[in-house]
């Protein structure tokens, strides 16, 4: 009877070795492998207008990949989007400016996804337009203008005392990343010490100078010309930056168009700041979807930085980046 039983339970486990050895192997990471990339969820995003073109974009792109996951993208500026992602108010914040440490004290983590710049912008229509154009404007007369309103019409920009027409300035009224950028280039200052009317956001800017021959503004790269043209948004010029103040708009310093104005900020010849990098901020460092999507931004999403009329970072700050978010 013993000898029966041992037989039956021999056969048994042999049998039950067989089956386990024949049968298909699961992967020991497979779960690891589906919690690290999540393929359904929503993921709400808000921020900077500097980055929401391109963010849109991606966004479209992994929803092709994913069509689980849904999401919520809107503008509100930098400083929008630093405080909804600090408060949890969204997965991800788009931020247009460097982070401070005590927004870093706060819980936010982020990464650099792709590069902008902020350029001045004045009406097709303006008084001295073919001065303007011939001679650009210094980084001291910019901070004339609109930091201590020692300039104050176009006649005195241009050397030309008999021209009064007054210089109408336009600036942010939001908190953003293109003013912090624009006053840290005027002089190391801040956004609340920058002169002019107030206008809320980027096309707002752009739509009170293009209404307005008098009119001076500032732009981030997507909005200061027209993807569709190349050239300036309709009914606006930029206006050269004479960086290296000889009194001349030379050819690197006259961004007649946007391929221009990508390759000068690609290559530093565009001064930094205006120039900068554009962030992603997470309360924490992200997981789970939001972490997922990051990593494809960083990694196979910026084949789309260039088609999207966007400066790629350096391989170094993108490693830096992947570094962070992995």
């Amino acid at each position: 009877m013993n000898k029966k039983f041992l037989l039956i339970i021999s056969i048994f486990l042999i049998f039950s070795f067989l089956f386990s050895a024949c049968s298909p192997a699961t992967p020991k990471d497979a779960n690891a492998s589906s919690e690290s990339a999540p393929t359904s969820g929503v993921i709400t995003i808000s921020g900077a207008f500097a980055l929401y073109p391109l963010m849109t974009r991606w966004a479209e792109e992994y929803a092709k990949l994913y069509p689980d996951i849904q999401f919520d993208v809107s503008a509100g500026g930098a400083g929008k989007g630093m405080t909804d992602a600090i408060s949890g108010a969204v997965d991800i914040g788009m931020v247009s400016r460097e982070i401070k440490p005590e927004e870093e004290a706060q819980g936010a983590y982020w990464a650099s996804v792709t590069k902008d710049a902020v350029f001045p912008v004045v009406n097709a229509s303006n008084p001295v337009l073919s001065d303007l154009l011939s001679k650009g404007v210094t980084q001291e007369q910019l901070i004339k203008i609109y930091i201590t309103a020692e300039i104050t019409t176009w006649g005195q920009l241009v050397g030309k005392p008999e021209i009064t027409d007054e210089i109408h300035v336009y600036t942010r009224s939001d908190a953003a990343g293109a003013p912090e950028m624009w006053a840290k280039f005027l002089g190391n200052k801040l956004q609340e010490d920058l002169l002019g009317i107030g206008v809320n956001a980027d096309p707002g800017v752009l739509q009170a100078v293009i209404s307005d021959p008098l009119g001076i503004g500032y732009n981030n790269l997507g909005y200061a010309y027209d993807a569709s043209t190349d050239l300036p948004a309709a009914g606006a010029i930029v206006l050269p930056i004479d960086i290296n103040a000889n009194g001349t708009a030379d050819p690197m310093e006259l961004l007649e168009t946007k391929t221009e104005a990508i390759e000068a900020v690609a290559t530093n010849q565009y001064p930094s700041p205006p120039a900068r990098p554009l962030n992603l901020v997470t309360k924490g460092k992200p997981t789970g979807i939001t972490q997922a999507f990051i990593l494809w931004i960083i990694k196979d999403g910026q084949k789309y930085v260039s088609e999207a009329g966007y400066v790629a970072l350096t391989p170094d700050i993108l490693a830096e980046s992947l570094k962070k978010i992995q």
